[in-house]
């Protein structure tokens, strides 16, 4: 399983990033991260210890359900589900729907985190 490269900066420094891709001024390089946090704070919550086991758990077991990945884990099904959701929403696990089952897959359990910056606001005039 290939590593999820992880960006952290500032709101200002990411809405300033993409702004300069909306206008055409900036093309991100096939490297930079997809997923974007504004601090290691939040990205310490999204990543907890207990979701980084959770995300081995479902590498390992392959559950078919959000039922299973409670009974494995020990953990409420409605607790799991919005954990899940919140995870999905990074990008972290998908969530596929099989007839009427959700089944969780994780997409990574290795991270790779770039601190600061990392594009060239020179280029894109952002600069003063």
């Amino acid at each position: 399983m290939k590593a999820i490269k992880i960006g952290i900066m500032s709101q200002r420094e990411i809405r300033e990033r993409t702004l300069a891709i909306a206008r055409g001024d900036y093309k991100p390089r096939s490297d930079d991260p997809k997923i974007w946090f504004t601090s290691i704070r939040s990205l310490a919550e999204v990543l907890s210890d207990e979701n980084q086991a959770l995300l081995q758990v479902i590498t390992d077991k392959k559950p078919s359900s959000i039922r299973e990945l409670s009974d494995l884990t020990g953990r409420q099904s409605s607790n799991l589900s919005r954990t899940l959701k919140t995870l999905s929403a990074y990008g972290f696990v998908k969530l596929e729907k099989i007839k009427k089952t959700i089944c969780p897959v994780a997409n990574a359990t290795k991270f790779n985190v770039i601190f600061g910056i990392h594009w060239n606001k020179h280029e894109v005039g952002v600069c003063k």
